[in-house]
């Protein structure tokens, strides 16, 4: 069974304990953390209040599973599931089988006038299945039972999967028959094939395989006005497309519960690499003139120095990490903690990829750097989906630790990275406008704030910010703290001009900014989009817009 209050499964070996160097290296920057008493869950199960929701025979409304569908994974989210201070609960939660039980259900919810949340594997971040208190009941439509590969058709390469259906489960139905989708988002062991279309979903593979709207050709919504089916063109120019209607729409127009999807043979081969660029402006060049030129890699990943820095250190290989840098220097990267990282993948066919890595190597020698194989890329490669487990070993030391993305034009990648992590790191400092907006009166908090570069394309490339900062002397002071980062992070995205999202989405913590990058008429569109087929405003009502 999934963690109620954590990332990942209860079953789960995964150690979450920090090493020793790790926590003393993060305690060097931040200062010692103070972690705060978690609530059990035997308290948390007892806070839940009795439901509201008629009965029906695909609800169920038992006070634990309630509690269990209340949250997704953001701060927020975590902050309430350790303290007990939880906004609200859905009064009830289906786990339909079938598209035709979806629609029973959303029949049911016009009748009795009850709010909807569509639910896929919970790894939300930014509140997108949160219930809001509200004078109707609240029922979530969880998508779990939903989870087969329901049709292939191996000519047009295109796989029906039901929309519940987790990454794993995803790719294991697909290696069977020789095939795999490709979309390894950072939380593909928990989340949702149909979570992936609804969020406009990115995944860490999308050199090769695309985003989520390239692999989503078609399937199948229920909207309170009825269900929209959606076909599987190759392509078209009959007027505007109809999976671009529900790509990013969150739940607020209905539930997606088919998805088709188009999937490529498994490939020949697949290997990572990483090579050291001497510098970050280095880096950035020799990234830009990589994606521009169409090689053929799977991923790429630009660390700056600090991330560098940071990812050497916490790796927790202490001598392995000295003679790598005693290879740096007698290569001429000096040991100046300026060095950038560069992560690459390349899948292919033998060919190929012994193509892709003679130009890709050609490229780094050309900025100077230095390749040094697959070593650390197998380090990336194993340990690709485990960072949202190390939350829990820096929250278990009183270190909280949190991520803020977005995606720009090259033109506008250095001063926007730059603006960011200045916004971040001087987030807590009482001077601050964010801080003085708040009143605060605490004194200055240390942020430790690191960014990547990934999912790249010819005119720019997402920025992905990870930051750590302390826990307050309680929970409510921890949030606060969060509250301000995040909003920095935020104003700082917006005044760069950047997407307040490129690959978690809106929920409800990034909604307040998206009117900046969709504009007055834009929100007007979107508004009026979710009025035709969700007239009763019934569909997870506060998300998106």
């Amino acid at each position: 069974m999934k963690r109620w209050n954590g990332w990942g499964d209860d079953k789960n070996n995964f150690s979450f304990e920090l090493t020793q160097t790790s926590q003393h290296y993060i305690e060097n920057i931040v200062g010692k953390g103070t972690p705060l008493a978690p609530i059990s869950l035997a308290d948390a199960i007892a806070k839940v209040p009795p439901s509201k929701a008629p009965e029906h025979q695909l609800i169920n409304t038992s006070a634990e599973v309630r509690l269990r569908h209340c949250t997704g994974q953001s701060i927020p989210d975590w902050i309430a599931t350790h303290s007990g201070n939880f906004d609200a609960f859905p009064d009830g939660v289906a786990f339909p089988k079938t598209t035709a039980q979806v629609h029973t259900l959303l029949e049911f919810a016009k009748q009795e006038d009850l709010i909807v949340i569509p639910y896929g594997g919970g790894t939300s971040v930014c509140g997108h299945i949160n219930p809001v208190n509200h004078h109707r009941p609240i029922i979530t439509i969880a998508l779990s039972e939903m989870n087969q590969l329901i049709d292939f058709d191996e000519l047009s390469q295109v796989a029906t999967f039901g929309a519940g259906t987790l990454g794993p489960d995803v790719e294991k139905q697909l290696a069977t028959l020789g095939y795999t989708l490709g979309h390894f988002p950072q939380s593909w062991e928990l989340s949702t094939v149909g979570g992936w279309v609804a969020s406009r979903s990115s995944g860490q593979q999308s050199l090769r395989y695309g985003r989520i709207e390239k692999l989503f050709a078609g399937g199948t919504v229920v909207t309170p006005k009825g269900a929209i089916d959606i076909p599987t063109f190759p392509a078209s120019s009959a007027g505007p497309d109809m999976r671009e209607m529900v790509l990013g729409s969150e739940g607020r127009m209905g539930i997606i519960t088919e998805v088709k999807m188009r999937v490529t043979k498994i490939a020949q081969q697949e290997y990572f690499y990483v090579a050291f660029l001497p510098n970050w402006q280095t880096g950035i060049a020799a990234t830009r003139d990589i994606a521009q030129a169409g090689v053929q890699l799977s991923m790429m990943r630009l660390s700056n120095a600090v991330e560098t820095a940071s990812h050497l250190t916490l790796a927790g290989h202490d001598t392995a990490v000295k003679y790598l840098e005693k290879y740096l220097r007698l290569r001429g990267i000096a040991n100046d903690d300026s060095k950038t990282m560069f992560t690459f993948g390349i899948t292919g066919s033998k060919a190929q990829c012994q193509s892709a890595l003679k130009i890709t190597k050609q490229f780094i020698n050309q900025h100077s750097g230095v390749y040094i194989g697959t070593a650390l890329g197998k380090h990336w490669q194993h340990s690709r989906f485990r960072s949202p487990y190390l939350r829990q070993g820096f929250w278990d030391i009183g270190v909280v630790v949190d991520t803020m993305e977005t995606c720009v034009d090259w033109s506008a990648v250095p001063d926007t990275v730059n603006t960011i992590e200045s916004a971040i790191a001087n987030a807590l400092t009482p001077q601050t406008n964010c801080a003085k907006a708040s009143g605060t009166s605490e004194e200055p908090e240390k942020i430790h704030v690191f960014t990547h570069l990934s999912h790249f394309y010819g005119q720019g490339c997402s920025i992905y910010t990870t930051f750590l900062f302390r826990m307050g002397k309680d929970y409510d002071t921890t949030l606060k703290r969060w509250q301000l980062i995040k909003a920095a992070g935020a104003q700082a995205i917006v005044k760069q001009g950047g997407t307040i999202s490129h690959q978690h989405g809106v929920g409800k913590d990034h909604a307040p900014y998206l009117a900046a990058e969709k504009g007055e008429l834009g929100i007007a569109a979107i508004k009026g989009l979710c009025q035709v087929f969700d007239p009763d405003k019934r569909m997870n009502p506060g998300t998106l817009v």
